[in-house]
C-alpha cells in the first residue's frame, strides 16, 4: 500500500503542502505538528525521523534553536503518526494480536492520543521559546525537488480521501486498503505511464525514485514493498512462538497465577499491562515484543473481566509503541540518537507526548473513562449479590423435586448470574427444570454464551 501511495504522489503531495505550513516563529510546534502529518501518512516513526527529522536538525542549527528540544518534537510528532497510522506495522500488530478490526483499533486510541496530543502540543508552545525567523532555504529546496518529481497533484490526494472514507464508513481494514491501492494504481496512470513489470518490481522492492537532483528527498520518497514488511514478519512470528513456549512451559500462567488476586478490576488490569510493556522495553529494547508478549499474557485477564479487547490494544501502544523511544539501548532509542545526533536522555523531557499517552492510559484506566465492556460478559457479581440471586429465582421456581434437581438449577443459575443477567438468569432456570431428566443433568453446566432463551434449548444437553 506504501509504495502504491508513494508512485500516485499521495504521500509526496501530502508532504509537499505539509512544509508550507512551518512557522520559525512557532518552529519546535511546527516541528511536531508536520512530523504528526509525515509520519501518519507513511506509517514509519524511523523513516520520519531519518528523513524529515533530520531536516528539521539541520534547520534548527540554522535556526540556532535548542537541539534537544527540537529532537523531543520530532520524536513526539512521528511516534503519534507511528501510532495512529494504519499503514503502521506497530498498529496493525496490536490490532492483530487481540483480533479486533485495525480502524477500530485506531477509534479507541483517540480517547487517549488525541488529548496527548493538544497537551504536548500546548506545552511546546508554551514551554518552549520561539526561535528568530531564518531563511527557510531547506525546507524550500525539499518543496522544490518534490515538485520536481512530477508526482505533487491535487488528484493525488484521491487515494486518501477514499481511505478516509472507507475508514468512516466502518469498511473492514482489507477491503480498505485494497480500494485505496487501486485507486492509488489508478492515480499513477494519470501523471506516469508504468508497466506491469515496472509495478510488479515497485510492490516488492518498494517504489524507487532515481536521480542526482532528488539526492535529498529520495530516501523520503522511497520506500514500501513487500520485501521492507519481512524484518517485521520475522518479529512478529518469532515473538508469537516465543509466546507460545513461554504458555507451553507454565512460564506465563504461573506469572499470572501468582496476580491474580491482585488482577481483580480494569485500573489493575491497565496498570500492569502498561507496566510489563514498559519492563519489556527496558529489558529487551524490542517494540514489537512489548506489544506481542503482553498482548497475549493479557487477553484471558481482559476476557475474564469483560473488558472490550480494544481497551488492551490501546493500552499497548500506549505504553510499548511509545515508550521504546525513550530507552537508550532500544532499537528505537538508538536509531534515532544516532540519526538526530542528540542522546536518548537529552531529548526525553521534552519528547512530551510519549509520556502523556502512558500517563493518560493509566488514568483512564483507574477512573474507567472510555474503557467499553465486553458486550456478552460484564463483571462478575460479589459473592452476597450471587447466593441473594440464585436463591431468590430458584425459590420462584417452586418445589424442587430432588436434591440432584436442585443442583442442576443451581449450576444452570451460576453461569446465568455469574454473566451479569437476571433475565437469563430466569431463563435458564426454568429451561433447566423443565428438561431436568437422568441423561441430561451431566450436561447442565452451560457457558451463557451459548445459551438460547429463543429456541428454549439448555445448552449443551
Amino acid at each position: 500500500m506504501v509504495s502504491a501511495l508513494m508512485m500516485s504522489g499521495a504521500i509526496p503531495t501530502l508532504m509537499y503542502y505539509g512544509f508550507g505550513l512551518i512557522s520559525p516563529t512557532y518552529f519546535y510546534f511546527s516541528a511536531f505538528a508536520l512530523c504528526s502529518v509525515i509520519g501518519v501518512s507513511i506509517g514509519s516513526s524511523l523513516t520520519a525521523c531519518a528523513t524529515v527529522g533530520v531536516a528539521f536538525m539541520g534547520m534548527a542549527a540554522a535556526f540556532q534553536a535548542d537541539m534537544a528540544m527540537t529532537a523531543g518534537a520530532i520524536v513526539s510528532g512521528v511516534f503519534f503518526g507511528d501510532k495512529m497510522s494504519p499503514l503502521s506495522d506497530t498498529t496493525g500488530i496490536s490490532a492483530s494480536i487481540v483480533g479486533i478490526d485495525l480502524f477500530e483499533h485506531i477509534k479507541n486510541m483517540m480517547y487517549t492520543t488525541i488529548p496527548a496530543w493538544l497537551i504536548s502540543a500546548a506545552l511546546m508552545l508554551w514551554l518552549l521559546p520561539s526561535v528568530a525567523a531564518q531563511d527557510l532555504n531547506s525546507v524550500e529546496s525539499f518543496r522544490s525537488q518534490l515538485e520536481a518529481t512530477g508526482l505533487v497533484h491535487g488528484y493525488s490526494l484521491i487515494p486518501f480521501a477514499l481511505l478516509v472514507v472507507l475508514a468512516l464508513m466502518r469498511v473492514n481494514a482489507v477491503v480498505a486498503m485494497l480500494f485505496t491501492v487501486i485507486a492509488a494504481v489508478a492515480v499513477t496512470y494519470l501523471h506516469s505511464t508504468p508497466d506491469l513489470r515496472q509495478l510488479g518490481a515497485w510492490f516488492y522492492g518498494g517504489y524507487k525514485l532515481e536521480g542526482e537532483a532528488f539526492k535529498d528527498i529520495a530516501k523520503l520518497i522511497s520506500r514500501g514493498g513487500l520485501e521492507s514488511m519481512f524484518f517485521t514478519q520475522t518479529i512478529v512470528i518469532l515473538g508469537m512462538s516465543l509466546g507460545g513456549l513461554l504458555f507451553a512451559l507454565g512460564v506465563i500462567p504461573s506469572l499470572l497465577e501468582a496476580v491474580r488476586t491482585f488482577l481483580t478490576n480494569a485500573g489493575r488490569a491497565t496498570f500492569s499491562v502498561a507496566m510489563t510493556s514498559v519492563g519489556v522495553n527496558f529489558l529487551i529494547g524490542e517494540q514489537y515484543l512489548s506489544i506481542l508478549l503482553s498482548g497475549e499474557t493479557f487477553k484471558p485477564v481482559y476476557d475474564k473481566l469483560g473488558l472490550h479487547s480494544r481497551n488492551l490494544s490501546r493500552t499497548l501502544e500506549d505504553a510499548g509503541t511509545v515508550i521504546n523511544p525513550l530507552v537508550p539501548w532500544s532499537v528505537c532509542g538508538v536509531f534515532i540518537s544516532h540519526a538526530l545526533g542528540v542522546p536518548v536522555w537529552e531529548y526525553l523531557p521534552y519528547a512530551f507526548f510519549c509520556y502523556l499517552s502512558l500517563a493518560l492510559t493509566l488514568l483512564f484506566g483507574w477512573t474507567g473513562l472510555t474503557l467499553s465492556k465486553n458486550k456478552r460478559i460484564s463483571e462478575m457479581p460479589s459473592e452476597p449479590v450471587f447466593r441473594f440471586q440464585t436463591a431468590f429465582y430458584v425459590w420462584r421456581m417452586g418445589r424442587i423435586e430432588t436434591e440432584n434437581d436442585r443442583t442442576v438449577i443451581l449450576n444452570c443459575a451460576e453461569t446465568a448470574v455469574r454473566a451479569g443477567s437476571a433475565y437469563f438468569t430466569r431463563v435458564a432456570i426454568s429451561v433447566c427444570r423443565r428438561r431436568l431428566s437422568a441423561r441430561a443433568t451431566v450436561n447442565c453446566k452451560p457457558p451463557i454464551r451459548t445459551f438460547s432463551p429463543r429456541t428454549g434449548r439448555c445448552p449443551n444437553s
